[in-house]
């Protein structure tokens, strides 16, 4: 996600939102080809799904907010990308993918609870802190289930 950014209007939330999802989404897919174990690369296969559904609710209430939702630049993707092909050189096990994923997922969920909290009673639609509401509760029960695999 961006630098820390202060929610005032449904829009910024709902923007933030987006950038969430579709950051967990291209994570997903520049881990994906790295993963060998098939109960891990199933349990991803469903969270970028989940992912890709959350951002098309994004976006439909950026646009009915009259917003086109905007996807994060290249220097940030490729630097993204260039972190999970770092972190993955020298190990690339299942416990390693797993761990990585814990931790890109906690962040997710910190910044996503910083901003539903920044958000209420402020006028922002129920709508957007719905989304925001639900796309943390899937991070957090995704945690859950990372965690199972490690066992």
């Amino acid at each position: 996600m961006s630098a820390t950014v202060t929610v005032k209007t449904t829009a910024d939330l709902l923007r933030e939102v987006y950038r969430n999802v579709k950051m967990a989404g291209e994570s997903i897919i520049n881990l994906m080809p790295k993963v060998r174990d098939e109960t891990l690369k199933s349990t991803m296969t469903v969270q970028l799904s989940t992912y890709e559904a959350f951002a098309s609710r994004a976006s439909k209430l950026l646009g009915e907010e009259g917003v086109k939702p905007e996807d994060e630049g290249m220097l940030t993707k490729m630097s993204a990308k260039w972190g999970i092909l770092v972190n993955t050189m020298k190990d690339s096990s299942t416990p390693h993918l797993i761990q990585m994923m814990l931790e890109g997922t906690n962040m997710g969920v910190g910044e996503l609870l910083r901003l539903i909290r920044e958000s209420e009673n402020t006028g922002v639609s129920e709508a957007s802190l719905r989304l925001a509401r639900d796309v943390c509760a899937f991070e957090e029960k995704s945690v859950e289930d990372l965690k199972h695999l490690l066992r």
